[in-house]
This record gives structure tokens, C-alpha cells and sequence, in this order.
């Protein structure tokens, strides 16, 4: 697959890596040499020195024969420009980060596909929504609802109150009429797609799936009735995450956000007129400041600066100030894995996360969304079952799928429902699968349609 990234930022030079080692034609294109500069000589991609807006440049970059453009530059206006422009120059698809949160309106998505922009992404915005569905579950690292609820998939950290599932086969743990599957564990630096014998061990992530009539059920199960429900929030750092994450957390949350840039408190002051969220000067690593303002009566504390290192250490001090729930953004990949083993809490990566979000672009099956497990190497996809796909064509148990790839649910009619080996998958349905990232390029024989072509994958 041909394919222009438009912007050599974070996000998209962490899609031209991503990308290029998945064998795409890549050809990454940004006005600042410098930029390119840094990116690895070993890389398997051109480079062009070129305006995203100039219709020269990106013919020279070969638009007219691009299956993707891709713009994610840091101004909002040349990413809108540059899809149009790609458009009438024949690229067949094309994606646009933006900063504004009125254009992800469903009611406007026809007018921007009039105008040749097929999708719209906001990292930021993806990034809140993840905080917000972190924060009203302080007993949860992650928590994502497939099709509006019908199917909840938990990532939960296993402790000294879950004893009683450890040291047991899954299969006897989770038995065909069980309310729940366990679908994927990340153990310190492994990631298991689990079979029926293995076991769970302290101190794993453990990624559940049910519906949500037994999530309380599972909750019990792991110990984490104690938990606090979140009802006070302390947040450092005003950026546009932050702001975000204000706009999308529910009423009955109050925040206490501090900022220590004084000019940008007077502008959040501005952006963030509810009645719920107070906004404090000051440098949200200062414990003082912190204790004076009861951080010890908070249930939650998020640290979304752009410095990684100081997201990290200001989750630690919470936690020893007695937070339960931390949340931190890692914007440096390299720290996910030792911010993890810090047992910082729920762990936000915006590259990631906005790379699945344009993942769905690649896929030859129908595939509803993708989702990056953060810290644990494997994703998630929803496809939508086709007539004739191989996947309907024999119960679950036999399809044959590889280990380290399973069948987590399936959404039909409205109503989720778990997967067991006896299954059969109907055209329609919506699957929820779960797999290793390295092996995921092979779902494509399961559930594009008869005449589909190439999966690709990325994570």
C-alpha cells in the first residue's frame, strides 16, 4: 500500500516507523528539513522537503497513485487542505488530525467526505476519552464498551485480594456458561492470548470480557470493592488533553486542575467555564501545594504534562499521598514499559492511540474499530462479519485460528454475547477479537469478504 504522511511531528513519524515495518511504501513529506532529519537512515522510506499544501510537492510524492494520505502537522488548516488537495489529485483515502472538536459532530461527517476527507482524528480528544473511562473505574486500568455497551472488555491488575483465581487452569476458571472470558494477560514484559491451561499469577494484568450486568461480579471476584468511587479529580497540567478530559468527565466529578504557566490559567479560565473545575496556579509538583488543596481527600490524580519523567514521578508522590487512582501520559513509548513496572495506574501513549484510530483506514475486512492495549503488545479489532467470510463457515473450535489469536464476543441484534468453542459466527455479526500485534495480519483470511484483499497490521 502506497502511502503519504504528511507532517514528520510525533504522531506521524511514529506512523511512518510503524508503517514502514509492516512493508508499506512510505514516503513521509515535512517543510522542516530538521525534522526529517531525525529520522532513522535505516528506515525503509522516502523523504520529501516539500509544503503539505503544495500541489507540486505532493504530486511529487506520488498523491495521484496514493491509497492513504495521512496529515497530521501540527497546524489544523494545512491538514484539511493538504486531504483536499489529495483528493482531486486521485489518492483514494484520506485522513486529517484537527483541533476542533465541533468537527467530529456526527451530523457534519457528510459534508467533510464532500469535501474529500474521509476521516477526521483529534489525538487529544481520543486521549480524554480514555482518561475519563479511566478515572469513573478507579479499580480498572482500562475499560472500552464494544457497540455502546453490549460487550466491556476490563484490563484489571491482579493483587493479593484475586488469590483465590491464581494457580488454576482457565479452562476450569472459565467454563463455556461463565459470565466472562479472560482474553489476554500481560505478565511483566509477556503478553499471553491465553489457551485453556494457563494459569493466573499475582501481579498480572488481566483483560476480562462480559457484558455489563456481571462487571460488579467480576469486581468482587478480583477484590476491588474497596476501591473508592472517583468523586474528586486532581489534575496537573492545562493542555488541550486536559482540557478535554474537563469537557468529557461526568457532573458529579469535581476538578482541581493546576497549571503553573499563570498566562495559561487566565486562557483555561476562559476554555473551562464549568461550575465543576477550579483552576490553581502553581506547579502541581510541589507536595505542599498539593496536601493544601486535600489531595489526600482525592480519589484520583492525572498528571497530563507534555514531560513524561514528571507525569511518572508526580503519580508516584499521589500514590504515596494515599491516591488509589493515577493517571499518567507517557508520550515517550520507551517509559510504557517501566511507568507499568512503577505500577503507576492507567498509562495514556496519544501516539498510540491515534495510530490505532488510523489503523481502521488499512484494513481490507470491515473493521468497526481497533484499539492498542497500551502496555500489553497486542490489539483488539471489532469487524463486521460479511457474507461468505471463512469465519462463518464452521464453529469456532474449528477455524483453526493460531495461537495467540481468540474470539472474544460477539455483538448480535443489539445484544453481546461471550464465544465459546461451538459457536457459529453468522454474516452480521460484529466479532470481537483479540491477538498478539505480530500475528495479527493474519485475521484478514478470516473475515475479509470473498473478493478482499490484504490486511495489514500495525500497533
Amino acid at each position: 500500500m502506497k502511502i503519504i504522511i504528511a507532517g514528520a511531528g510525533a504522531v506521524g513519524s511514529h506512523l511512518a516507523v510503524l508503517l514502514t515495518k509492516e512493508n508499506h511504501d512510505i514516503v513521509l513529506l515535512d517543510e522542516d528539513a530538521q525534522k526529517l532529519s531525525l529520522m532513522s537512515d535505516g528506515l525503509d522510506m522516502m523523504t520529501l522537503n516539500v509544503s503539505p499544501i503544495s500541489i507540486n510537492g505532493l504530486k511529487e510524492a506520488g498523491t495521484p497513485q496514493a491509497d492513504l494520505v495521512i496529515a497530521v502537522t501540527p497546524s489544523e488548516t494545512k491538514n484539511l487542505t493538504c486531504c483536499m488537495l489529495a483528493r482531486s489529485l486521485g489518492a483514494k483515502k484520506t485522513v486529517a488530525r484537527i483541533d476542533n472538536s465541533e468537527y467530529l459532530i456526527p451530523a457534519n461527517r457528510d459534508f467533510f467526505t464532500s469535501l474529500g476527507i474521509d476521516s477526521l482524528i483529534y489525538p487529544e480528544v481520543l486521549a480524554a476519552k480514555e482518561i475519563v473511562a479511566g478515572v469513573q473505574r478507579s479499580w480498572a486500568r482500562q475499560w472500552w464498551e464494544v457497540h455502546e455497551g453490549a460487550l466491556v472488555i476490563l484490563g484489571i491488575k491482579l493483587r493479593e485480594e484475586a488469590a483465590a483465581l491464581y494457580n488454576q487452569p482457565l479452562k476450569d476458571l472459565c467454563k463455556p456458561d461463565s459470565p466472562y472470558h479472560i482474553v489476554a494477560i500481560k505478565r511483566d514484559e509477556e503478553t499471553i492470548i491465553p489457551g485453556g491451561f494457563d494459569e493466573l499469577k499475582l501481579g498480572d494484568i488481566a483483560y476480562f470480557m462480559t457484558t455489563k450486568k456481571f462487571v460488579n461480579n467480576i469486581r468482587q471476584m478480583v477484590g476491588k470493592d474497596s476501591y473508592p468511587d472517583v468523586k474528586k479529580v486532581m489534575m496537573m497540567g492545562g493542555g488541550r488533553i486536559a482540557v478535554q478530559t474537563c469537557h468529557l468527565l461526568p457532573d458529579y466529578i469535581d476538578v482541581k486542575l493546576i497549571e503553573r504557566d499563570p498566562e495559561r490559567c487566565r486562557k483555561l479560565t476562559e476554555l473551562l467555564d464549568n461550575d465543576n473545575v477550579m483552576i490553581f496556579n502553581g506547579d502541581g509538583r510541589d507536595t505542599q501545594l498539593l496536601l493544601e488543596e486535600g489531595i489526600r481527600q482525592t480519589q484520583a490524580f492525572c498528571a497530563l504534562t507534555p514531560e513524561t519523567e514528571t507525569n511518572i514521578l508526580a503519580c508516584l508522590a499521589a500514590k504515596r499521598m494515599g491516591v488509589r487512582k493515577t493517571v499518567a501520559l507517557v508520550e515517550n513509548s520507551e517509559y510504557i514499559t517501566m511507568a507499568e513496572k512503577l505500577d503507576i495506574g492507567t498509562i495514556i501513549n496519544k501516539k498510540t492511540i491515534a495510530a490505532s484510530h488510523i489503523y481502521q483506514l488499512l484494513l481490507a475486512s470491515d473493521v468497526a474499530s481497533v484499539k492498542s492495549l497500551t502496555i500489553a503488545d497486542a490489539d483488539v479489532a471489532e469487524f463486521d462479519v460479511s457474507e461468505g467470510a471463512l469465519v462463518t463457515r464452521q464453529p469456532v473450535m474449528k477455524l483453526g485460528l493460531p495461537k495467540g489469536i481468540t474470539i472474544g464476543g460477539i455483538v448480535r441484534g443489539g445484544e453481546g454475547f461471550l464465544v465459546n468453542g461451538s459457536t457459529q459466527i453468522l454474516p452480521g455479526d460484529r466479532v470481537v477479537v483479540f491477538s498478539r500485534t505480530a500475528l495479527f495480519n493474519q485475521l484478514d483470511h478470516y473475515f475479509k469478504k470473498p473478493e478482499g484483499g490484504l490486511l495489514s497490521i500495525f500497533h
